[in-house]
């Protein structure tokens, strides 16, 4: 992206210190770390057994109790983290938050108790941020895979030293299969076998991109499924460090010996591990024979800690979302010099009314850009009603770096940057970004309708606003000149009034 007067407002200067939470199905898990010369240092940690996963009912809805268990947790760690400036917590939910129908509920009380925006990430997002925390956590540059078994999925990475080259996950999990084939902690042969069975089979579409031999080297797992059977092998004395294959299978015929994990005696396994440590041992011990790993270490790092040197990355200028838009404008051969006229004049409208329309901090002025720079992907496919083409690629397609709430909003200025304006379509958003994203959309119409004609000159244009009125005034003679954007520009005065908004304009002078 090219430097220009127009360019994003960065923080005045890093913070002192940094935090991230990671709301996952089984637990919540908070990390604080103060930043000292550009290194994070890690200065706190919590975590709680929430069972987010548990509360899914038939419905895919989150119970009244799981809920509540949640906003308790969430009350707890925003009295650590409410005072911290904005923009300087990560807060990420996973499986079941991606799940549940009334997700939305719970993420706007989350923000209340929290006092930072808690983000939704795909899977392979949950897989990438995995992948940068354990690589944090290890040392040399060796192909790895890595495998994280959570409460409701489990992530297969491939990676050499700090990058990830294939991401996977998989819809299955702890907590899920806990719940499924060993209900009440109770272990028995028949239900081991369907347990062990339902994870080859999730596993088997991945297994050779996957597998020993796919050009890793060494095997490492991650998170509390991992780091609870590599407690339980190396205090029964079966390994001395990370896990085997044979440690596995020893395990497994304890947990068939004793009938139950909930009754203590287990060395090594905490109560609050108990309820769900049978369907872990299972999805990992069906991981080691599909993928043919003999021995795996245990990393340190794990998705709350990538969560947190993502956003380092982000305060030092290092954006991931950055190069996935550009990646994405590559793909789809968006025309830069076109895309550029327009981000260069959107965020010179947003720079004169952003006080005026409250379009404050750093996500107005990164969505308009990226915005600006995909409002055309859908060309790749058909002129023809290519915003709403480039709307389904922005939101669907896989994009590092973005939550699934930031690819519905990305999606939705694509969607409405040209003919009629859909103001339904802001509705999917969080309520405190939909006014917001409308007035972004407006924007990314204007600076498209003014440079239709893709003339590579420039515009300096004036933009006044009021409430839902707006003056847009534009150099002298310019619209003598331009006698079809004058007619486009009728034309979307019509477009914006059919969404209540009125728009005048006038030339200087």
């Amino acid at each position: 992206m090219a430097d220009s007067q127009h360019s994003l407002p960065l923080p005045p200067q890093d913070p002192e210190v940094v935090a991230a939470a990671d709301l996952g199905s089984n637990s919540f898990h908070l990390v604080v770390a103060e930043v000292r010369g550009g290194q994070l240092v890690f200065v706190d940690r919590r975590k709680e057994f929430v069972r987010l996963a548990a509360g899914l009912d038939e419905r895919k809805r989150l119970t009244p109790e799981a809920t509540a268990r949640a906003l308790d947790c969430l009350d707890r760690f925003g009295e650590r983290v409410r005072s911290f400036l904005p923009g300087t917590v990560r807060v990420v939910g996973t499986n079941t938050l991606r799940q549940a129908r009334n997700a939305r509920d719970l993420l706007e009380a989350a923000q209340r108790s929290l006092g930072h925006p808690v983000e939704i990430v795909s899977g392979l997002e949950e897989a990438r941020l995995i992948y940068l925390g354990v690589s944090r956590s290890l040392a040399g540059d060796e192909r790895r895979l890595v495998v994280d078994i959570g409460g409701g999925s489990t992530e297969l990475i491939i990676g050499e030293g700090s990058r990830p080259l294939d991401l996977e996950s998989l819809y299955m999990g702890c907590v899920s299969f806990s719940l499924r084939h060993f209900p009440n902690g109770r272990v028995k042969e028949k239900r081991w076998r369907r347990a062990e069975i339902a994870a080859l089979q999730e596993l088997e579409p991945v297994e050779r991109r996957f597998r020993n031999g796919a050009g890793w080297r060494v095997a490492v797992g991650s998170s509390g499924t991992v780091r609870s059977v590599a407690e339980v092998v190396q205090a029964a004395g079966w390994c001395e460090q990370g896990i085997t294959l044979e440690a596995l299978l020893r395990l497994r015929e304890l947990l068939l010996e004793r009938g139950t994990t909930v009754q203590g005696g287990i060395k090594g396994l905490s109560d609050g591990r108990a309820p769900v440590f049978a369907g872990g041992v299972a999805v990992l011990l069906a991981v080691f024979k599909a993928l043919g790993i003999e021995q795996m270490r245990v990393a340190g790092g794990a998705l709350r800690e990538g969560a947190l040197y993502d956003l380092l990355g982000r305060l030092h200028h290092e954006d991931t979302r950055h190069a996935a838009v550009e990646s994405m404008a590559r793909r789809y051969h968006v025309q830069p010099e076109q895309a550029e006229r327009v981000r260069e004049t959107a965020l010179q409208l947003l720079g004169q009314c952003a006080e005026s329309w409250n379009l404050t901090g750093k996500l107005p002025w990164l969505m308009l850009s990226w915005g600006a720079q995909l409002h055309e992907v859908g060309l790749d496919i058909n002129h023809a009603g290519y915003h709403k083409h480039g709307a389904y690629i922005v939101e669907n397609a896989e994009m590092h770096g973005f939550s699934l709430q930031e690819h519905l909003l990305l999606a939705s200025l694509v969607r409405s940057h040209r003919r009629k304006f859909p103001r339904q379509i802001f509705d999917r958003l969080p309520s405190g970004w939909r006014q917001p994203a409308r007035r972004g959309a407006v924007l990314l119409r204007l600076a498209a309708v003014l440079h239709r004609s893709r003339r590579d000159e420039p515009l300096a244009v004036k933009l006044e606003v009021d409430g839902r009125d707006l003056r847009l005034v534009l150099p002298a003679a310019w619209l003598e000149k331009s006698p079809l954007t004058r007619a486009d520009l009728r034309q979307e005065a019509r477009y914006l009034a059919a969404a209540k908004y009125r728009l005048t304009v006038e030339e200087d002078g």
